[in-house]
């Protein structure tokens, strides 16, 4: 079930993604930019509660690979 939902939530990236290349052409249906507008506020969305979660943490990203 957790595979078919992942599966899901993938094609419809994957189709966000498809429909911002479209409008970004300029030959895109009305559906389409409304599709890719939706996709770049989610990506927007995402990135700024990434700086939110980063700038709380104090700025140590850990996580990052750095040398040892």
């Amino acid at each position: 079930m957790l595979v078919l939902m992942l599966s899901v939530v993938v094609l419809l990236v994957i189709g966000g993604c498809v429909c911002v290349f479209w409008a970004a052409r300029g030959d895109a249906p009305r559906w389409a930019r409304g599709v890719a507008k939706a996709t770049l506020l989610g990506s927007e969305l995402a990135r700024s509660s990434n700086r939110n979660s980063r700038s709380q943490n104090g700025g140590d990203d850990s996580s990052s690979g750095g040398t040892d």
